[in-house]
Order: C-alpha cells, then structure tokens, then sequence
C-alpha cells in the first residue's frame, strides 16, 4: 500500500522540509476472514494530535492543536445466536517503526525512543475460506536514499555596521555642550571675586626644585619620536584586532603552539618594542634628574592645577615657558601618563597575550581586557590635548624644543622635522596590514592562511 511520507524539519539552515515529498510503498498484512452477511463499521474514538517541534524558528509546534479519529480497540462480541453465526471484521494493523526526532532537552536522546507501533492499514482484499495463513507482516519498505540537494545559496544576513559618524555624534555633541558650559562656568567664577583671589594665590605654576635641568636632551627628542610612531601604531593594530572577525593571515611559534592572527602578533611585536623603549626612558629619566620635571615634589601641586585648568577653560591661558618648567596641571598630566596609564597598558597587555602563563589565575582576563581599552582611550584623549596645546601655545618654539632640541621661536628646523616623523608615521600605519607583515612574521615563526 501507499503510505505518504511524514515531513519534518530541514537538514540544513534554509533548506526544504525533509523527507522529501512523495510516499512508499508498505506491504498489505493479509488476513482470515470468516463469511459474514454484513460487514458493521468500524469504530473510533477522538484523540488529540500529539505535538512535535516548530517547522520555523520561533514557530508554534506542529501539527497545530486539533483531534484525529483513531480506530478503537475491537471489543468482545456478546455471547447470542446473532453474534454467532456472524462475525465481525477485524481491524487491519501494520507494525511501523517509530520515527525518531530531535531532543527534547539540549545533550538529551532523540525524541521517541526506539520503537515500533502499530497503525491502521487500509482494508485488505477479502481471500477465500479455505486459504486463511497465519497473517504475516513484512517491513516496511525503507526510505529511498535521498540524492544531494544543494542548499540554496544564502546571503549572510549581517546588519549593517553603524557609520562612525552615526555612532559617535552623539557622545561628540555632548562634549561639545559639556565643553560650552564649563568655558561659560570658569569665566564667570575667574571673574568673581573669589575666584580672582584663588588665581591671585595659585598662579598655576609648580615650583620645581633648585637643580632642576633646564630644556631638553637629544635623547628626550629621539624618545619622544619613538613614542609618537610606537603609539601611532600600537593604537591602529589594536582597534583592527578589536575589529577584525576574519584575519587574513595566522601566525603561529615554530616549536608549535596557540595560532595568533598576524594582527595581533604584529601589536604584540610594537608593544614588545614600546616596552623596551620605556625601560630606556625610565634609566635616563632618572639618571639625567629630568624626572624633577614630571614628578610634583610638592602637595600644593593640586591647587596649581586647579588653577592651570581654570585658566585654560576661561580662555585667559597661563604663561608658558615648557623650556624651564610645566604648569602644575601638565606636570600632573604628564605623571599619570608615565607612573600610571603605561604601567597599566603594560600590565593588562601582558595578562592578556600568550605571555601570561594559563596556571595563573589569580588575575582574570576580564580585568584585564576592563582596563585595556579605556587605558587606550586615555591616551588618546591626551595625544589629542598635547597636540592641540603644542600649536596654539606657539608651535614653532614647543616643535623646536621638542624636536630640535633648541630654545628657539624663530625656527622652521622644528616644524620640517615634525614633518618628517609624521611622513614616517604614515608610513608605518599603511604598512601596519598582513600582506606586509606576513614575511617578517614568517621569519618569527609560521604563517598559514587559516
């Protein structure tokens, strides 16, 4: 007999419902039957529909909610004359195996258990009398194999990313206002009595101690290069490692080990160098006294920074002479950034690379990677102020002092060398990509594609 195949969920995401559609074929169970002149209906009962798994996604399970007539069990003929000389008819059953589904928990078995049932079969041809063999039932015709069906090409269904404009005009917008009110806020309270008095007693500038050095050595100026280009692209690598879902190239140690995209063996490389440079700095910062310059020796430190910040924000700026000394509030800016954010760059970084061994657990990747990123941030919000202060406080003294070395506010010497840094910066950020690293990165250990 034909029995329509049952359909369930697709094999594969976005494919059709499987089996396919068609029927198979089921041999008919024969059985004895005995002459009778009538032949009563069968009987059933309603039973509702017993409910699988969803079709779709956050469907509802099917088949939907309803009943289905089922034969009822044949019950015992009663004991008279009428019944005896007639019989009735017998349902026709066919043994099934049950078809098994998905689990119903995640881990669990397939849903149901392995098993047969026997279901109604479509009423069998009548055979004579005398020919009534014990019924037989064959199993059932298997499935045919299903021929590959290619799955429909799907398009990944990614939303669009939002546009860095999109996404940070808001938090722009409000720095922005939040900026407005507090040059409206200090010029107002620089104008008030009091705060005239405050400014009058803090004048903003830290008084450093008496052998202080004076300017700037050349290897200030070289550290200052190194840092600048060491930054440029520790930043760029980390944001594209932040980014990055497919790397284009892994690199991996050649005694063996964990597989690293070449982006960020690549950041481990620049904050491997970036390290190394500031164990230079920190001897000849303290070798040469120019730390004097950078660490407040003093707690009135504090109300001289609150006034350097007043000032600026007033727009009635304190005087600068960064050859001799900072103000209070860049000598505490430039501390932090030292003694405090590079430590802490350093310290995360660490926790997070390969570097860190994986029985210490004492310290957890979360912590790390909570104080990385804004750690970044910091810095750039301070390269952002340092840049923004070093051309409007007049550029060409701060650029000749930071790069050439000189007290001089004549001199172009230090503006052409600024450019050269930032052509060679430029340089490097375009280089910063793995088709350019791999082969370097080779010569490490093993580059491979996946």
């Amino acid at each position: 007999m034909q029995v329509q195949l049952r359909r369930g969920l697709p094999r594969v995401a976005g494919g059709q419902p499987w089996p396919p559609a068609g029927t198979v074929e089921i041999e008919d169970a024969p059985i004895a039957t005995a002459p009778s002149t009538s032949t009563p209906a069968t009987e059933t009962v309603e039973t509702p529909l017993r409910r699988g798994l969803p079709r779709v996604p956050g469907g509802e399970p099917w088949p939907p909610a309803g009943t289905v007539h089922v034969a009822a069990p044949a019950a015992a003929p009663a004991e008279t004359p009428e019944t005896a000389t007639s019989a009735e008819n017998d349902v026709d059953t066919v043994e099934v195996p049950l078809r098994q589904g998905l689990p119903r928990v995640p881990g669990g078995e397939p849903w149901p258990p392995t098993g047969t049932v026997r279901v109604v079969a479509p009423p069998a041809a009548k055979r004579a009398p005398e020919a009534a063999p014990e019924a037989t039932v064959s199993e059932p015709a298997p499935a045919p194999e299903p021929s590959p069906v290619p799955a429909p090409a799907q398009v990944a269904a990614e939303d669009e990313p939002e546009g860095v404009g999109k996404r940070w005009l808001p938090w722009a917008l409000g720095a922005l206002l939040l900026l407005a009110a507090a040059v409206i806020g200090s010029r107002w309270y620089v104008g008030t009595d009091s705060g005239a008095e405050f400014i009058a007693r803090y004048d903003g500038i830290q008084p450093l101690p008496d052998d202080a050095p004076v300017g700037f050595p050349a290897w200030l100026n070289w550290a200052h290069f190194f840092n600048m280009f060491l930054m440029a692209l520790i930043v760029k690598t980390g944001l594209d490692v932040r980014r990055e879902k497919r790397p284009a190239a892994y690199w991996q140690p050649k005694q063996g080990g964990k597989k690293i995209s070449v982006t960020l063996w690549l950041h481990q490389v620049l904050d491997i160098a970036w390290v190394a440079l500031g164990a230079v700095f920190f001897v000849l910062l303290f070798t040469t006294g120019q730390w004097m310059r950078i660490v407040p020796t003093s707690w009135e430190v504090f109300p001289n920074a609150v006034s350097a910040g007043l000032q600026y924000l007033s727009l009635d700026w304190p005087n600068e002479n960064g050859w001799v000394y900072y103000n209070a509030l860049q000598e505490l800016s430039y501390f932090v950034t030292v003694f405090v954010a590079a430590p802490l760059a350093i310290a995360s970084g660490v926790r997070m690379s390969g570097l860190w061994p994986s029985s210490w657990k004492a310290v957890p990747v979360s912590w790390a990677r909570a104080v990385h990123f804004p750690t970044m941030i910091y810095f750039v919000a301070f390269v952002a102020i340092h840049v923004f202060l070093v051309l409007t406080t007049g550029a060409r003294g701060n650029l000749n002092a930071m790069f050439a070395a000189r007290e001089d506010a004549t001199s172009w010497l230090g503006v052409v060398l600024l450019l050269v840094a930032l052509a060679v910066t430029a340089l490097g950020w375009w280089a910063a990509r793995a088709s350019v690293v791999a082969p370097l990165a080779n010569a490490t250990g093993k580059v491979s594609k996946r």
